[in-house]
């Protein structure tokens, strides 16, 4: 006890007094006792001991007071305080008397002499008279207020208070004063009355003061001003609520929150605002058309109409009222389809596919940044989500995937759009549909490329371009899905094999992309980087040495881009199916690299062979490596009979470099008659008698049109070192014994038949370097023409190449060279048939024609109606023969 305390610690003082003066303390016979023992024996003892029963202070709890020295009181209204004086009065010790009166300022003394003392001394507590009473002299009795009297006091100055929450007034009363009254009245156990007269008192205020004046509002305002003006008195009566509840707390807290059927304070608030406010019909109606009015706006762009603000505000206390899930989202979903649907109805008849697609785009990126922004629901987002993908994508996948204009979008490289347009129709698992358009625009822009003759020259460039353009379609617009992906080189496998029998492939059915990569391999194999730049494919990526000083440096990226370059050139070889075409130019035209030098990097050569090694197998590539052994033992060969020449002492009056070819590894070349000078003849015979005397058995024939000389010549403003081609060499020495001759006469003295002689006379006297003056003047060459040297050819270089003219050559050869494939792929045909009669005897058409295209897929996809030509000289040749039963059933003879 408070008051207990006090006592012990002026018992304390007193005791510290006496110790300080000795004189004073005297010797007590009866040593006081404590207050635990005293109360030992009985609680009932303690009877005299009466505090205030003030209303509202239980009996098991007490007030705390701050005591001062000056002993001042203190006062809460309406209840009387006792002062602690008055309740507790101490005599001195000298009046006391030792047998009635307990002195509670003492200390009791823990002697051992003294507990002994006073176990023996008689009690002052008589067998059957009980305890004495316990009185605390002094203590004055206050009188008890009437609690009902109290309850209605407190209920005046709180209805009062609620008044002028209501009016946005100030209190009459202080919080404290407010919150120390509810509590007071709660410990009474008037808790319930209490509640119930806050309750009526607050829907009493909603009722008169906030429903009818928004009543009146929704009479005349549109929807947009009854939902500003109900979620402005929202607002108020939320900060009003706050008030309310800060006085009520106690109440809240003690009685309503043990409480299961009743409501907290700030519940109850919400509930009658949404009873009163929200439930009537009249209003509810315009507060939610009020909230689709401004979505409304929102969706038309109308700035005038849009209120960010008070959207979100009218949401939050949708979700407050808990009205949003039953009453506002079903009516926002049910005006959202209306709104979709007639959207995506005016859209697509007014805008095309690109222009629909954007527009989808945009309103659902505006639904869903709505949906964040105001805060909806996640819910309300999913559910609009979904109504837009079911109104503008399932329900218009016709007009989403309508091929040409899918195309039209690829074609006129709108990358951003077709991402938009695979994105959408993602969103329900639909990105696979793509592929019939995806497909249909890569056949049809391939078959462009490679049925084009005026860009013939220019189609591996452009298939390049395009297969680049289809990964970047692929890998962004597309995020490298896998079927699209399928679809893509399917796509490309089609088209690149894709023939026709027109003046590019010489009237056969070769395809033309195997011929046309072959020669671009070509170009870069012998130009390099510089090719390759001239190409325009590839040259932003091409590394570039840091110093054009360092050669090292620059060889190595020089390999580098080469190889990268040839890399992209096996991609698309990966896609052709006739390999035979390309092997025929690939193979003519490595022979002109090695047989003339023209190779920019042998590193790069054994590199694409062992490309195409690992590609089609060593046995495609077999006659290409054997043509690099024969180079390299050319070269052995050639220094063997330098060295006996050397042993012999025997002088040449030229250099002379032979290489010996095999003829199964080389491409066939014609013999061209050429009158060879006497001491190439008696060179080339010294050289043949001695490669027969180590090679005996072997026949070596010379192909004149595949050699060069270096001539020296003099002219008169300076000598020149000429390389030029072997027909190029016999012209010019033609010119050693007359100035000038006529067209005949060179004719005469070369050999040459009038081909290979006007393309050689053009090279010398109407191309780059015009060694020779041909009257009269023109382009081409004719035989009433006269050729004379050129005594004026001046050069800055010492050292020139006069290339031969091939632009004839190159035309015939190659329709040598596809009509020679076209037959060696009958032989295979007719092989391939031949082989499959022979083990299964007897056999259909269908499954003749399936097997034999079966067998020869690797080297390109057989038209029926060529197999049935092979069918019928096989027939003509008796390898096989019609059933006499069946005539689609197809025998074999043995």
């Amino acid at each position: 006890m408070p008051s207990a305390k006090l006592g012990g610690n002026q018992a304390i003082e007193q005791r510290k007094r006496k110790q300080s003066n000795p004189t004073e303390a005297k010797p007590e016979l009866y040593p006081q006792k404590t207050i635990s023992e005293l109360f030992a024996t009985s609680k009932q003892g303690v009877k005299g001991l009466e505090v205030d029963n003030l209303p509202g202070v239980l009996p098991s709890k007490r007030s705390k007071h701050n005591h001062s020295a000056s002993g001042t009181d203190s006062t809460l209204a309406p209840m009387q305080t006792l002062q602690v004086e008055d309740m507790f009065k101490f005599s001195s010790p000298k009046s006391r008397q030792a047998a009635e009166v307990v002195d509670l300022t003492e200390s009791p003394n823990s002697s051992p002499v003294r507990n002994k003392v006073n176990a023996i001394r008689p009690t002052n507590i008589g067998p059957r008279t009980g305890p004495k009473k316990l009185v605390v002299k002094g203590l004055k009795t206050a009188l008890r207020a009437d609690p009902d009297e109290y309850y209605n006091t407190v209920w005046e100055r709180l209805e009062a208070s609620l008044l002028a929450i209501f009016a946005d007034e100030k209190l009459p009363y202080s919080n404290e004063e407010l919150y120390r009254g509810v509590e007071i009245v709660c410990r009474q156990g008037k808790a319930p009355g209490l509640y119930e007269k806050l309750k009526s008192t607050c829907s009493w205020h909603i009722s008169h003061n906030v429903y009818e004046p928004l009543i009146q509002i929704s009479a005349n305002d549109n929807a947009v001003d009854v939902l500003q003006s109900v979620v402005r008195a929202w607002s108020r009566w939320n900060k009003q609520l706050v008030t309310i509840r800060s006085i009520f707390f106690y109440l809240d807290r003690s009685y309503l929150l043990h409480s299961a059927s009743l409501p907290s304070i700030e519940e109850m608030g919400i509930n009658e605002y949404q009873m009163n406010i929200f439930m009537p019909q009249q209003l509810k109606s315009k507060i939610l058309q009020g909230a689709c009015d401004l979505v409304s706006a929102d969706r038309s762009g109308d700035e005038n109409a849009q209120n960010d603000d008070l959207y979100r505000d009218a949401i939050k206390m949708f979700h407050s009222l808990t009205v949003y899930t039953n009453y506002f989202e079903p009516i926002l979903m049910s005006e959202s389809e209306q709104y979709y649907t007639s959207w995506a109805q005016r859209t697509v008849s007014t805008t095309n596919l690109a222009g629909y697609v954007e527009s989808c785009v945009k309103l659902i990126d505006q639904e869903i940044r709505r949906c964040d922004m105001f805060g909806l629901d996640q819910t309300t987002k999913k559910s609009l989500e979904q109504y837009l993908e079911d109104i503008l994508v399932d329900q218009r996948q016709a007009r989403l995937l309508v091929v040409d204009d899918a195309g039209d979008l690829l074609g006129k490289e709108r990358p951003d759009t077709m991402s938009q347009l695979y994105s959408l129709l993602q969103r329900r698992g639909l990105g696979e549909k793509l592929r019939p358009a995806f497909e249909v625009f890569i056949v049809k822009q391939g078959c462009d490329i490679i049925f084009d003759e005026e860009r013939e020259q220019d189609m591996v460039v452009r298939l390049l371009d395009f297969k680049k353009k289809l990964d970047l379609i692929l890998e962004h617009s597309f995020q490298r899905h896998e079927g699209l992906g399928h679809s893509l080189r399917e796509a490309f496998e089609t088209f690149i094999n894709k023939s026709k029998r027109s003046n590019m492939t010489w009237g056969t059915d070769n395809p033309k992309p195997g011929e046309m990569i072959a020669k671009y391999v070509d170009v870069v194999l012998k130009g390099g980087t510089k090719a390759i730049r001239a190409s325009g494919v590839g040259t932003e990526d091409a590394p570039k040495a840091p110093n054009n000083e360092d050669q090292e440096g620059e060889s190595e990226d020089e390999d580098v881009e080469i190889s990268k370059q040839l890399d992209q050139v096996l991609d698309l070889f990966r896609f052709v199916h006739g390999k035979a075409v390309f092997e025929a130019f690939y193979k003519r035209d490595l022979a002109r690299r090695l047989l003339l030098g023209r190779s920019a990097s042998s590193d790069a050569e054994k590199s694409m062979l062992t490309r195409l090694k690992s590609e089609c197998g060593a046995g495609f590539t077999h006659n290409l490596e054997q043509m690099f052994k024969d180079i390299e033992m050319a070269r052995e060969e050639i220094s063997s009979y330098k060295s006996m020449l050397e042993e012999r002492q025997t002088r040449t009056t030229f250099d002379l470099s032979v290489n010996v070819l095999s003829s199964s590894a080389w491409p066939s070349y014609p013999n061209v008659t050429v009158n060879v000078p006497e001491n190439v003849l008696k060179a080339t015979a010294s050289f043949e008698q001695h490669y027969k005397m180590k090679h005996s058995g072997r026949k070596l024939e010379w192909k004149h049109a595949l050699a060069h000389c270096q001539l020296k010549a003099i002219f008169p403003k300076g000598s020149k070192e000429i390389v030029v081609s072997c027909f190029q060499a016999v012209i010019l020495t033609a010119f050693n014994r007359n100035d000038s001759m006529s067209y005949l006469n060179l004719k005469a003295f070369s050999g040459l038949d009038d081909t290979e002689l006007k393309r050689t006379l053009q090279s010398l006297a109407c191309a780059k370097y015009r060694v020779l003056n041909k009257e009269p003047r023109s382009k081409d060459v004719n035989e009433s023409d006269t050729f004379a040297v050129n005594f004026n050819f001046t050069h800055s270089r010492y050292r020139i190449k006069i290339n031969q003219i091939q632009a004839k050559e190159t035309r015939q050869e190659n329709q040598q060279t596809h009509e020679r494939v076209a037959a060696d792929r009958n032989y295979e045909t007719q092989a391939a048939i031949v082989r499959i009669m022979k083990s299964r005897k007897s056999i259909t058409h269908a499954e003749l024609v399936s097997e034999v295209i079966s067998a020869t897929k690797t080297r390109g996809v057989l038209d029926p109606a060529d197999i049935k030509k092979n069918i019928e000289k096989l027939i003509d040749k008796d390898y096989m023969e019609r059933d006499e039963e069946g005539r689609n059933v197809y025998n074999y003879v043995a």
